[in-house]
């Protein structure tokens, strides 16, 4: 992916949709912002924002993850 890193893109994203996105989502927005992507990509960013306690990531159905952001505190990236 070019552009800003990952992380940055999503947690921006994730910042103008209060109530959360589903990883399906998140995907299908930035495949079509930026194009280069695999979804195996994105779910190590997402769980690289869940350990640093920037995003919650919940399963609600099989195969399925709700992404919401929680907090904004220094990354340890």
């Amino acid at each position: 992916m070019r552009g800003p890193l990952l992380h940055t893109v999503i947690v921006e994203l994730l910042a103008r949709n209060p109530g959360g996105l589903t990883d399906k989502e998140i995907y299908d927005k930035l495949k079509e912002r930026y194009g280069e992507l695999s979804f195996n990509q994105l779910l190590k960013t997402l769980m690289k924002l869940e350990i640093n306690g920037i995003v919650r990531v919940t399963y609600y159905q099989k195969g399925r993850r709700r992404v919401e952001l929680i907090g904004l505190s220094k990354p340890r990236f």
